[in-house]
């Protein structure tokens, strides 16, 4: 499994972007996502912490260290990326925080030769369209297979707990 070792850090006025994940405020950010992302809601803290494990996380800070905002990578480091869990918080909106996490991400020494990125979105399609996001050439050549209530539904409780205690 490829591991980035480097750490990248950029800063812009009174913030910055880090990949070090001993900088990353578990317990904000599962907050954040499970409590107010439309698409995260309920997410338990053991799936967070192993998504969190094996994805490259971009943490915003403000400069005394609180950070206000995240956004992650899941990658292959060669050929495809999926973007997801991006987000600012509300307090910090409208300072072009979203755009210098977008830079700090797509400039991303690691990420420079992918062939394909992805993303899903509900509300924020023009910020990413900035960044040469388009609506997919040939959306009847991609399938999805989504569990939309896999943390709200009870559905799924017994399973995750088992996966999560097998690996103890």
């Amino acid at each position: 499994m490829h591991k980035v070792d480097q750490i990248d850090e950029h800063k812009q006025g009174d913030f910055f972007v880090s990949t070090d994940p001993k900088k990353l405020d578990l317990g904000f950010t599962h907050h954040w996502l499970s409590v107010e992302a439309y698409w995260s809601n309920a997410l338990p803290f053991d799936v967070f912490q192993r998504m969190v494990e094996n994805s490259l996380c971009f943490g915003v800070y403000h400069q005394t260290g609180g950070q206000v905002g995240f956004g992650r990578v899941v990658t292959d480091y060669t050929t495809f990326a999926w973007l997801t869990d991006v987000f600012i918080i509300d307090e910090y909106r409208g300072k072009g925080l979203s755009i210098f996490l977008m830079n700090c991400i797509l400039g991303h020494p690691e990420l420079k030769i992918l062939r394909r990125w992805l993303l899903g979105t509900d509300h924020a399609h023009g910020l990413y369209r900035k960044f040469g996001f388009e609506d997919l050439d040939h959306p009847e050549n991609f399938l999805t297979r989504h569990h939309s209530e896999m943390y709200t539904s009870g559905k799924f409780d017994e399973l995750i707990a088992d996966f999560f205690k097998d690996r103890e």
